[in-house]
Parts: structure tokens; C-alpha cells; sequence
């Protein structure tokens, strides 16, 4: 149904094979010199831009230690990211806390350890960031609408409307904070470029009116993820998010362009990574059912979260591709759950003659998988990862 080469080069695919044949299924192989590429292409095609990793994506300790090696800072969710992230001799200035919901008791604990830089979208939050780091520099998250042309939506539960964001700089800086600057993030997997476009002007507002008004000058933008990695829906190169996105900067801000900051998470890690599974069933629901329901032995609650509403949809390949007739399948996990459904309405096409103990192979499936899944539901164990230099 896809043709690998589209994803994965022959060299790179075979070199998989041999890493991965003894290993029991399910799993998940992240290739980190894949990382490696994208964080490159990704830092020439900003070189004005800093570039903080979303840890979220995937924390594994190679992939952080090889990206700090190569220059990169960290975006950082919670405490036990953070405790993570440290014990891998990661300096604390190389950190932001980029959650915009944290417990009081979370932002004394990171400012303890180091960390200087914390995002808000709330009037409550910011005081308890005042009390417990005080000092610090803050940027505050504005509302982006993007539900639309993003394959995973990120707008309603975080950020706030512009004129708040407005009220918020404001306070932060009567606080004794540092007001740092704004963040937005226009949806992770996003197609349209032009949803930049849209967020820069309302960040450009925000610069002029509140130096005009209030004289305080921000000198920081940070534009979150959003750039896409390679599923099935075809995305616009790297090369053309750069170019217009600069565009969009320079057009609104000319040469005085302010701190950039990025929060890759997907683009770097998700190509990485292919996850193999194993068929442990098929079978038809009626004696005349053209579908086959293809059961798999990992499925929406160990790895495959992201398939939910069948929002992600990965190019998958299997050992007898291009060798005889294929059919429409549903394809579903092993769990005593009927959500653990991954395409039904999206019909994926197998070889028909694919049988039980064959794999199947989940191309691009570096980003939320490893981590973004139950830790122990109906008693499967967690999906192992492991990591192919």
C-alpha cells in the first residue's frame, strides 16, 4: 500500500531488519541518526533560532544526551521530566518549563534546581510563579485557532486571548518578573503555513502595543512545534516553512526580528522510529463481510495512542507488500477494549493472503508512542523501546 522508499532508504531499512529480527514483539526502533539529520536541517534552515526539544515526544536518554550534544535546550512538562532530564547532566539554564498548568509546589521545585524561564497563560499561575521564582522570565501563551489544518489540535486548553495576555505582561512585570516575551503553538502536524502568519501579527500587537503603552519591551517569540513529520497525508518540505515563516517575521518585525524560539518534538523524533507488531488474529464479522479485521499485539493504549479519531495515520508495510492481492482491512489492538480500534473509517489496505505471527511495520512512529501509553491496561506490558546508532 506504501511504498517504503518514501520513508525509509534501503540502507537505512536493511540496517533495521538486522537490528531488529531477534527482537520480540511489539516494539519500537528509533534510528538516531535520523535525529541527528533533522536536528541539523532544522537549525540551517533557522540559524537565527533557538531550538528547545520538547521532551514529551520521546525522553529517551540517548536521543536527549545526543541533542545536547549538539547544541540543543529543552523543553520540559512536568518535575519528573525535569528530575529526567538532570540526571542525564543537563544544565538548568538549557530548560524552560513550558507547561502552562503546574502546581505551586512544581514551580518552587524547578526553580530550586535552576530553572529561570516558565511559560503562563493564567492570572493565578503568574502569581504563583512571582512567589515561588521570583525574578524569572516569563513569556506568556496566547490562544492560536488551528483545529482545522492541524492533524492534532492544541488550541482551547492552553493559552489565552491576547488582550489577557496583554492584562498578564503587565502584571508579571509589577510582580518583579522579567517579561520575556509570547509563545504560541498553531497545532501539532500542521499543514497550513500560513497559520504562522496569523499568530506572528497577533505577537506583533502585542510587541508594539505593549512598549507604546506600558514601555516594556519583549524580546522573545517563542512559536512552539507544529512542524510535521512524514505520515500519510503529504506535508510541505522544512524548506518552505522556513522561508515563509522568515518572511512572515521580517514582513511584521523588518530587521529588528526579536529572540526566536522553537519547540520541535515531532518533527525531529518522528520519522525516527518504526514500530514492529505482530498479527494475532484476523477474521470477518459475517460470512459475507468484505473487511478483514486485522488484530495486532499492540494497539491505541501501548503506542499507538495518537491513532485515537484516527487523527495520525501512519504509513504501515508488511513483508508481502507488492507480492499478490490486497484487501480493505480494520485494523484493532489486543485489549479487552472495544476503543482499541485503530483505522476503521480509514481503510488501510493489507495483502490477503497476510496471516497470523506476520508483522506489520509502523513507519514514522518516533514521536509520542514510547511513552504516550498504559503502563500495564489488561496486563500488556509497556511497549520496549530501543535505539539503533
Amino acid at each position: 500500500m506504501f511504498n517504503r522508499q518514501d520513508y525509509v532508504s534501503d540502507a537505512e531499512w536493511n540496517r533495521f531488519l538486522e537490528f531488529s529480527q531477534a527482537l520480540e514483539t511489539p516494539n519500537i526502533v528509533i534510528n538516531l541518526r535520523t535525529i541527528k539529520s533533522n536536528f541539523v536541517k532544522l537549525r540551517n534552515s533557522f540559524p537565527y533560532a533557538h531550538i528547545y526539544y520538547a521532551v514529551k515526544a520521546n525522553p529517551g536518554g540517548q536521543i536527549i544526551q545526543m541533542l545536547d550534544s549538539l547544541g540543543s535546550n529543552f523543553d520540559i512538562a512536568s518535575r519528573y521530566e525535569l528530575d529526567h532530564v538532570l540526571s542525564l547532566n543537563i544544565s538548568p539554564e538549557k530548560l524552560s518549563f513550558g507547561n502552562t498548568i503546574k502546581k505551586a509546589k512544581d514551580i518552587d521545585y524547578f526553580y530550586k534546581k535552576g530553572v529561570r524561564m516558565f511559560a503562563t497563560d493564567s492570572k493565578d499561575d503568574l502569581k504563583n510563579i512571582a512567589k515561588y521564582a521570583p525574578g524569572s522570565r516569563v513569556y506568556v501563551r496566547i490562544l492560536v485557532e488551528n483545529s482545522d489544518t492541524a492533524d492534532w489540535p492544541l488550541s482551547r486548553k492552553f493559552g489565552c486571548h491576547p488582550d489577557m495576555a496583554y492584562d498578564l505582561i503587565v502584571l508579571a512585570r509589577d510582580l518583579g518578573l522579567t517579561p520575556y516575551g509570547i509563545s504560541f503553538h498553531v497545532g501539532s502536524q500542521q499543514r497550513d503555513i500560513g497559520q504562522w502568519n496569523d499568530a506572528i501579527a497577533k505577537t506583533k500587537y502585542l510587541f508594539t502595543s505593549l512598549e507604546e503603552e506600558e514601555g516594556i519591551k519583549l524580546t522573545m517569540i517563542n512559536m512552539g512545534g507544529g512542524f510535521p513529520a512524514h505520515y500519510i497525508q503529504p506535508t510541505n518540505d522544512l524548506s518552505d516553512y522556513a522561508s515563509e515563516i522568515t518572511r512572515y517575521l521580517h514582513d511584521d518585525f523588518g530587521d529588528d526580528i526579536p529572540n526566536i524560539i522553537f519547540e520541535p518534538g515531532r518533527s525531529l523524533v518522528g520519522d525516527s522510529g518504526i514500530l514492529t507488531s505482530e498479527v494475532v488474529l484476523i477474521s470477518r464479522k459475517n460470512n459475507t463481510a468484505l473487511n478483514r479485521w486485522v488484530y495486532q499485539d499492540t494497539g491505541l493504549f501501548n503506542g499507538l495512542i495518537e491513532t485515537i479519531n484516527e487523527s495520525i495515520k501512519y504509513p504501515i508495510i508488511t513483508e508481502k507488500d507488492g507480492q499478490g492481492r490486497e484487501g480493505e482491512v480494520v485494523l484493532a489492538g489486543p485489549t479487552c477494549d472495544s476503543m482499541d480500534i485503530m483505522y476503521e473509517d480509514n481503510k488501510y489496505k493489507l495483502p490477503l493472503d497476510l496471516k497470523e505471527g506476520d508483522k506489520l511495520y509502523w513507519l514514522s512512529t518516533g514521536a509520542y508512542t514510547s511513552t504516550y501509553a498504559a503502563v500495564g491496561f489488561n496486563g500488556f506490558p509497556p511497549i520496549k523501546t530501543y535505539y539503533m546508532e
